[in-house]
């Protein structure tokens, strides 16, 4: 009996109250780390191999536990009377933002997971994962923000003078909705054109582009820009809505494989076989080549020389920029060793009574 006064004096005197808070938080951590790595553990188990970042749900799972936890101990504190509402209402507030931590979190999860299913079954077709790629970290981003939304108006509807202000809004809802649309013309434009992205897909990660004369690859995509590694490690960030409203150039969107070319200016007297003939022998000797194409061709005459087209083949634009560089520099030297005569000259006709001088 002595002890069940005394417990009860010091609930009143309020010493002992956030002694059983503190336990009772600690007690709900730990218990919830413990349900967090049984659960995990099983499902690595079932789904070895995959290396999913299972840990990116441990902190708001734990949250949530906790929450549930700490509303069920508050039913049995002699709490005063008008603070049990208050705080009923501040954990339902931080449950609706925990689940939409969580549900976020947990959509980074199965992202990893569809990317890892398509991986094991697309192995050779790397356009294939991309798209999925793409595809996934783009649904991602938009369920991200419908969460935000969601979880926003859920915690704003928990108060009920916002019900009654959003009567008075409702009411006004044809004004406020002509401005609303005029200040986020832009934004919902931005977001419809990444909507856009999404599905219609003219750009995949790791796509190689040319955005504003700039050659790089498609490193990120959101919902309202584009992050493009140029190929000196810069960044160029591009408004999403650039892919949709203005044209641009993607020389990976099928394939990687590209043809290069390379222009020569040679004089009318040059063996056009003999460059031919040098062209097959310089890129069947590097690994550069693919072995699809490599032609050479006339494609332009002027009355001081000739235009030659070097035509070649390679796996991807990497190869083809380092093999046109190549035959450049080759075939260049080339024709400087073996016909220093065949580079474009310039004749000039002298008229001084006697022979004609051609001077080179």
């Amino acid at each position: 009996m002595d002890v069940t006064l005394r417990f009860r004096e010091l609930m009143e005197g309020g010493y002992l109250m956030p002694v059983l808070l503190v336990l009772a938080f600690l007690l709900l951590y730990f218990g919830a780390n413990s349900l967090f790595r049984g659960i995990a553990g099983r499902i690595r188990r079932s789904l070895k191999g995959t290396g999913l970042p299972l840990e990116a749900t441990a902190t708001p799972f734990r949250l949530l536990v906790e929450l549930a936890g700490i509303s069920l101990v508050l039913r049995y504190l002699p709490l005063p009377e008008g603070l049990l509402p208050v705080l009923h209402h501040l954990l339902l507030i931080l449950s609706i933002v925990g689940a939409a931590w969580f549900m976020m979190r947990l959509l980074v999860v199965l992202e990893q997971a569809v990317l890892h299913h398509y991986e094991s079954k697309t192995l050779e077709n790397s356009a294939a994962r991309r798209k999925v790629a793409t595809h996934a970290s783009l649904a991602r981003k938009i369920l991200n923000v419908l969460f935000v939304v969601l979880a926003v108006s859920s915690v704003l509807m928990t108060f009920d003078t916002v019900r009654q202000v959003g009567v008075s809004i409702l009411a006004s809802a044809g004004i406020a909705g002509v401005i609303i649309g005029f200040a986020a013309q832009k934004s919902l434009s931005t977001l419809i054109a990444g909507v856009q992205i999404a599905v219609t897909q003219p750009i995949s990660i790791d796509d190689v582009v040319v955005v504003e004369k700039e050659w790089g690859k498609i490193e990120e995509i959101t919902l309202t820009y584009v992050v493009v590694q140029i190929w000196d490690q810069r960044r160029l960030i591009v408004p999403i809505s650039r892919f949709i409203d203005q044209p641009f150039e993607n020389w990976s969107r099928i394939s990687p494989e590209l043809l290069g070319t390379v222009f020569f200016y040679v004089d009318y007297a040059i063996p056009v076989e003999s460059l031919r003939q040098e062209l097959e022998r310089t890129v069947a000797a590097t690994p550069l080549w693919d072995g699809r194409v490599v032609k050479l061709h006339v494609t332009k005459t002027t009355e001081r020389s000739l235009e030659v087209r070097a035509l070649m083949s390679a796996r991807n634009s990497s190869d083809a920029w380092e093999l046109r560089c190549l035959v450049r520099e080759q075939m260049v030297g080339f024709i400087r060793e073996n016909y220093p005569a065949g580079l474009p000259r310039v004749r000039m006709e002298m008229d001084q009574g006697s022979a004609p001088v051609v001077e080179g």
